[in-house]
This record gives structure tokens, sequence and C-alpha cells, in this order.
């Protein structure tokens, strides 16, 4: 058995299990660690004993560089989305770009966007390659990730649950609203991003207020495991329940 701890890279992102030996990690420190796109900051949610196989390790506890390095690429990033929406509108690309993300080590950029089709964004890479001098990714996100990286207020008056704590997608159906005798009327169903709302599959499986399902991705990323974490709407902390493995990818 080993040390895991449980790593959201980003605030309401997905949470990943990494191993670490290093003894004085606790509950809510700044880790550097492996990412899908390079090194980056994390936050511990949860620590625990478990088997270690094909998990990634903890790199290091955040240094005060770490940080430091962390809030200028913030800076960076800032300034790379407006040079990326110049060249957008410069070359009449029909892409709405939402988010720039920077590795720790600054060897990645990554610029996620939405659009209706597929996009010959060729040119706009070679823009951004020769102003940042580092390797560009591209990354199309669907309606759902734009509402949760944009944020907003749902119906009922508080803010969107994407926004607020959910960090996987899973399937929503009108059956949902069906067993639980809401009218099926799609426009007063769909939430801001205009998808049926989440919140229907919550009230299906559970209450909102008490149990909602988190994703926990383990870097394969082919069996990820399904871990039940309370999330209190009057609160922000999450709370670590019994896991159970299984479970299938659904953010597709």
């Amino acid at each position: 058995m080993s040390k895991i701890v449980y790593v959201r890279l980003r605030p309401f992102g997905k949470v990943y299990r990494y191993f670490t030996n290093i003894e004085e990690i606790q509950q809510g420190n700044k880790v550097v660690v492996e990412g899908d796109f390079g090194l980056t900051i994390g936050t511990v949610l949860a620590i625990s004993q478990d088997n270690a196989d094909s998990l990634k390790p903890v790199i290091r506890v955040a240094t005060d560089e770490d940080i430091e390095n962390f809030e200028k690429n913030l800076i960076l990033e800032k300034e790379a989305k407006n040079f990326c929406l110049e060249r957008i509108n410069e070359r009449k690309l029909p892409m709405k770009l939402l988010v720039v993300e920077c590795a720790l080590d600054r060897r990645r950029i990554i610029f996620y966007f939405t659009a209706e089709g597929r996009i010959d964004f060729r040119e706009l890479v070679k823009d951004l390659a020769s102003k940042f001098k580092t390797r560009i990714e591209m990354r199309q996100i669907g309606v759902r990730d734009e509402s949760k990286y944009l944020g907003g207020i749902g119906v009922c008056g508080m803010e969107i649950c994407c926004k607020k704590y959910i960090s996987f997608f899973k399937p929503i159906s009108l059956k949902m609203a069906k067993e639980q005798e809401i009218t099926l009327n799609v426009s007063k169903l769909s939430g801001v991003c205009g998808r049926l709302k989440c919140c229907l599959r919550y009230e299906y499986f559970g209450e909102i207020e008490e149990v909602v399902d988190e994703e926990i991705i383990t870097q394969d990323e082919k069996e990820p495991e399904i871990k039940r974490i309370s999330h209190i709407l009057k609160g922000t902390e999450d709370e670590t329940f019994e896991e159970s493995r299984g479970g299938k990818n659904e953010s597709k």
C-alpha cells in the first residue's frame, strides 16, 4: 500500500490520483505534478492508502519559486489570449477563444476554443508559435465546457452547478426528467449551455444537497475510479467518502 493523494489541477477541474513518499504533504497543500500537458500546480483534496500501480508521482510540494512562476504564467496566459484574439479576428476564423493555459515550465501553451465545425487553424498556430517560441496546442471543447469556463446564473437563482463544483460531465436524458414527473418542456429543462440541466441527473440519482458522484481520473484514463464526494451547497469544501472501483469514462 502506498500513500495516494487526490489532486485537482485547476479550479473545479478534474481530480487526478498520484502517489507520493513525501511525508509532509497535507490536505490543502499546493503540489507540483505532471498533468496532461506538462508540469502544473494542483491542490491536494484528500490523502489515502492504496495500490500505486500505473500512477505518476507527486514531484514536490510547491515552493515559493513555483508559486511565483505560476503567477507569472497567469500574466503570460492573459497576453497569449489577447494576441490570439487579435490573430483570430485578423484571419477571420469562425471560432470563439475561451481560455488559455500555460505549463509551469512554459514548454507548452494550450488554447481552448469552441466552434460549430472543424477549423483550419494551421496559420494561427504558426503565428502563436512565432510569438511565444514554445509548443502550441489548440483544443476544441463543447458547449458544456464553455459554460463551465464562463460561469453564469441558473434559473434557480444560484451559480450554475458546472462552475460551482462539477468537474466531470456525464450523460443526461429526458428519461431522468420523466421519472421525476417533470413536464417534458425542453426549453425549461435546458440550462444556459442549451443542453439538459445537470441537476436532472443528480436529483434523479439522489438529493443534490447530499451526494454528487464525481470522477477521479487515473493517469491511464482508461478505467477511472468513481469517488463519492459530498457537496453541501451552503459550503464550498469537499468531503471524501468511501470509494468504489469501476465505472466507465463517459466524457464523450
